[in-house]
């Protein structure tokens, strides 16, 4: 009992210092009218204008929450929380409601940086998530389904996740701390009250919290924040290309000379990867000298590439084994601001 009561304090200790730093996401997102097509020989009968056959604007609002991460009104967030969106309205934890303006987004790991006007705010504390053991308690804090300051607390069940198609950089905390929809963007902290992750995304068949949520963990999001806030856009690595897992499998039926290594599988025209002379169906075996033996690996060399830079790969095309000198192009990102496919 005294063990149990000793969590108990713990935990409501946590809520109680991170909690006046958590707030509720509120956005309006325009979505233009269609023009509905009319043959023209109905539009000459009737005499009818394009215009009058628009289907009007539509407002489409959704929810998230988000989390004070300086006195100042830097407000860290999930990308598709805010992703569009015209107007956004940030409620803090004493029911204030304040405009946001975006200071930035990063796609590729789904975080945002929302700025609002204020001094001395609550904010929470940095933690280390590279420290965080399986099975430690963590407190989860959002608006799930709209329900404001909502806690939910269990165990980190995983670190490092990967592979699981959320984003385009993955290495993900999981939790079995309820995470619903709504609690896009709010904090995981530890028993130190640190911000250790911010919870993204949930795995369910049903939509609702089955007890396997994912969090992008404090090292990765601390130096994305930073970028956000100080220059808008995070500069990310990109070649240009669609990669596979090589298996043996793939290695029998391309007739290639290596066992490990990630199979071009699609590229994009035009990009860096294609200029250098790879192609579909190449096997990227090293990456400046860099064994490659994993997808995951090779988005995390790609994406940390510094933009400009040139990197020599080496492949293996069939039989044949040949290397090329890439120079490494920003990310692009589609026109709603999402990352696109690939690296």
């Amino acid at each position: 009992i005294a063990s149990a009561q000793s969590l108990s304090t713990a935990l409501a200790a946590v809520v109680r210092v991170v909690g006046p730093a958590v707030v509720n996401i509120s956005t309006t997102t325009v979505i233009p009218g269609r023009t509905v097509p009319l043959s023209p020989l109905l539009r000459d009968f009737f005499g009818w204008d394009d215009r009058f056959l628009r289907e009007p604007d539509r407002e489409v609002h959704s929810l998230g929450s988000g989390v004070l991460i300086s006195a100042e009104g830097h407000v860290l967030t999930n990308n598709h929380v805010v992703a569009g969106a015209q107007e956004i309205k940030v409620t803090l934890a004493d029911d204030r409601e304040v405009d946001g303006s975006l200071l930035g987004a990063d796609p590729a790991t789904d975080l945002a940086v929302v700025k609002i006007v204020g001094t001395s705010l609550p904010y929470v504390v940095w933690g280390d998530a590279t420290k965080l053991r399986v099975g430690e308690w963590v407190v989860a804090i959002g608006s799930p389904l709209g329900l404001r300051q909502t806690v939910t607390a269990g165990i980190i069940s995983a670190t490092g996740r990967s592979g699981i198609g959320i984003t385009g950089y993955e290495d993900f905390i999981q939790t079995d701390a309820a995470i619903n929809p709504g609690n896009s963007g709010g904090p995981l902290v530890n028993l130190r009250a640190e911000l250790v992750g911010i919870n993204t995304a949930i795995a369910s068949q049903s939509g609702g919290s089955e007890g396997i949520g994912f969090a992008v963990p404090s090292n990765v999001a601390r130096p994305i924040a930073r970028e956000l806030i100080e220059k808008g856009h995070v500069e990310r690595g990109w070649i240009g290309i669609v990669p596979r897992q090589l298996t043996p499998t793939l290695v029998q039926r391309l007739g290639l000379a290596v066992q490990q290594g990630v199979l071009i599988e699609r590229m994009y025209r035009d990009q860096p990867a294609h200029r250098a002379g790879l192609q579909p169906g190449d096997v990227i075996t090293h990456w400046d000298e860099q064994a490659v033996t994993s997808v995951e690996q090779l988005t995390r060399l790609v994406m940390s590439a510094r933009v400009g830079a040139t990197v020599r790969v080496r492949y293996c095309r069939g039989p044949q084994t040949g290397s090329v000198v890439v120079t490494i192009a920003q990310q692009p990102v589609s026109q709603n601001g999402r990352a696109i496919q690939g690296i």
